[in-house]
């Protein structure tokens, strides 16, 4: 997969047939030696935390990105919690109210950084 001279091309290419291999999940080149390997400690299905099978190499990014049970923090509150539960907690979290100290009127959590524009 890589640009050789012509002049080697023949001698290229049997070396390549005797010692890679395509990886048959991720279509790189592989030394024939270290396929076995290669396959364990990438492709092999793990199981993550929210109990999704995920290959290993990419588990990492599921954790971080999409996993359901990933940290989270409220907006409002700061608080740390699964993202799965997030929204809920904000709903919840962001209608609590708290006396704006410019005008005394009770204002919901979740509209407090727009108030100081209405307030003055």
């Amino acid at each position: 997969k890589k640009d050789i001279p012509a002049a080697n091309f023949t001698i290229h290419e049997i070396h390549c047939s005797r010692n890679l291999e395509v990886c048959c999940y991720c279509n790189e080149s592989v030394p024939k030696s270290e396929m076995k390997n290669h396959i364990e400690s990438e492709h092999v299905q793990v199981t993550c935390k929210c109990s999704m099978k995920v290959e290993k190499s990419l588990l990492e990014d599921h954790e971080t990105s999409a996993c359901p049970l990933r940290p989270a923090v409220c907006q409002h509150c700061d608080i740390q919690l699964t993202f799965n539960k997030l929204q809920d907690h904000e709903s919840y979290c962001g209608a609590r109210t708290e006396m704006c100290s410019g005008c005394g009127l009770n204002i919901m959590v979740k509209d407090l950084k727009e108030h100081p524009q209405i307030c003055g």
